[in-house]
């Protein structure tokens, strides 16, 4: 004898709670899936109860509770009925949820490259997945597109990876947009990640940016922290409003999570290089044929000193705007070669045209994490602080005891810079000539 089936649990209607609306500026309005909340003048809900379709969203959303939800008198006796077998409640909304993330498990770092040439943030990037790999229970992948690439997969298992997906086809030799963002979205839809971090580089923000928009995902961009929290979200911290408050920022309905970090923001762990792993080859059918950009000529900035890039140096002289003029700058770059450091500077000295962009220290500059930061005439405004304040030691030379850069320096020399910085010069080259 089969069993007598159980009636559906009525979802009832919304309705307004009379005197509780708050005038919130329309939440519930715009909770609403089938539009059936319309506003009157004085900011106060009415509903169509015949579109109503009981999904709660405005109920949960409204800060005051002038939302109820109504039953008429057979949908209380259901639910009644109901409650005497004691049903459990379901709450679709989670259940939809749960059903369109759980395929994805992993976490993944895209390893950057060029002309087979690793960039240190993927290495950072590997620390930083080798903990949130550890945090989840799950393995870490490095993925590395590229042509003749297949030696990055050891070093990716030496910072830390279990796995490499490689993708090793001549149509990859150099980065384009299109061939690297269909090896991704195949990889992505193959094997489903639930995290993948890239590098906030040119190459990194452009190959993220068109894969969340591909698999239609959520991106953060220029993460400074990474952590997994009790639902599995990954949680993204970012600088936001300028620098002055930092934002967590989580993508909790869809996967994979994506996040890109800037260089240097990650420590670098340490390398093992008796760790092995296991080499996942993939093969993905992209012609030259069907890519409609070409690369012409590559042009390197690489070549002399003065084109070092600040963000990868590891002694950095910089200077803001107590330097007063570009022609001050002088008596940095004689510190710094000195010191065979890069001389950068704040974002006030940038735009006052002192120095070029690409030299710029900063949240809208660059990220630096060098063994030594010497910081000349440089208040200390979060937005450069944020650039520099891992580096290992840092010097600050600045006439006001009271100015913020001093907060976060090793040590402070409380000074003029146009007296201190020479002398300082001075002294390391009677240090130098002594030593030979």
């Amino acid at each position: 004898m089969s069993e007598p089936v159980k009636p559906k649990r009525p979802r009832g209607r919304a309705r307004v709670v009379a005197g509780k609306c708050a005038a919130c500026g329309a939440r519930c309005q715009s909770a609403c899936p089938v539009d059936c909340i319309e506003m009157t003048d004085a900011g106060e809900p009415l509903v169509t109860a015949d579109k109503c379709i009981g999904c709660l969203k405005c109920v949960k959303v409204c800060p005051a509770g002038a939302l109820e939800m109504f039953f008429t008198p057979e949908e209380e006796k259901i639910l009644a009925q109901l409650a005497g077998t004691a049903l459990p409640e379901v709450d679709e909304e989670e259940l939809e949820r749960r059903r369109r993330i759980d395929p994805y498990r992993g976490v993944w770092v895209f390893v950057e490259q060029n002309d087979g040439e690793p960039a240190r943030v993927s290495w950072e990037l590997m620390g930083s997945g080798r903990q949130l790999a550890d945090s989840l229970d799950v393995e870490l992948f490095a993925v590395i597109i590229g042509s003749n690439v297949g030696h990055l997969a050891q070093e990716a298992f030496c910072y830390g990876a279990d796995c490499a997906y490689v993708l090793d086809q001549p149509v990859f030799a150099r980065y384009r947009t299109e061939p690297y963002l269909e090896a991704m979205c195949y990889l992505v839809d193959k094997y489903k990640p639930e995290v993948v971090l890239m590098g906030a580089t040119g190459m990194g923000r452009d190959l993220a940016g068109a894969v969340a928009t591909r698999v239609k995902t959520g991106l953060t961009a220029d993460c400074t922290g990474l952590g997994i929290d009790d639902k599995r979200n990954l949680m993204q911290t970012r600088p936001a409003f300028g620098g002055n408050i930092m934002a967590t920022i989580m993508c909790d309905k869809f996967r994979p999570q994506m996040a890109t970090v800037r260089p240097h923001v990650m420590p670098l762990p340490e390398r093992n290089p008796a760790a092995t792993g296991l080499v996942l080859p993939e093969g993905f059918d992209i012609s030259e044929a069907a890519i409609f950009s070409r690369v012409l000529e590559v042009i390197t900035d690489k070549s002399g000193k003065d084109r070092v890039d600040v963000a990868g140096a590891e002694f950095i002289v910089s200077g803001g705007r107590g330097l007063m003029a570009k022609e001050n700058f002088a008596i940095l770059e004689e510190l710094a070669g000195e010191l065979g450091a890069v001389v950068g500077g704040s974002r006030s000295a940038v735009d006052a045209g002192w120095l070029p962009p690409d030299r710029q220290v900063g949240q809208t500059g660059k990220t630096v994490r060098p063994k030594i930061y010497i910081a000349c005439g440089i208040s200390g405004a979060i937005q450069h602080l944020v650039g520099m304040q891992d580096s290992d030691v840092i010097i600050a030379i600045n006439r006001d005891p009271e100015a913020p850069i001093f907060e976060v320096a090793t040590f402070g020399i409380v000074g003029d810079l146009f007296d201190v910085v020479p002398a300082l010069t001075m002294r390391i080259r009677e240090l130098k000539q002594a030593r030979a």
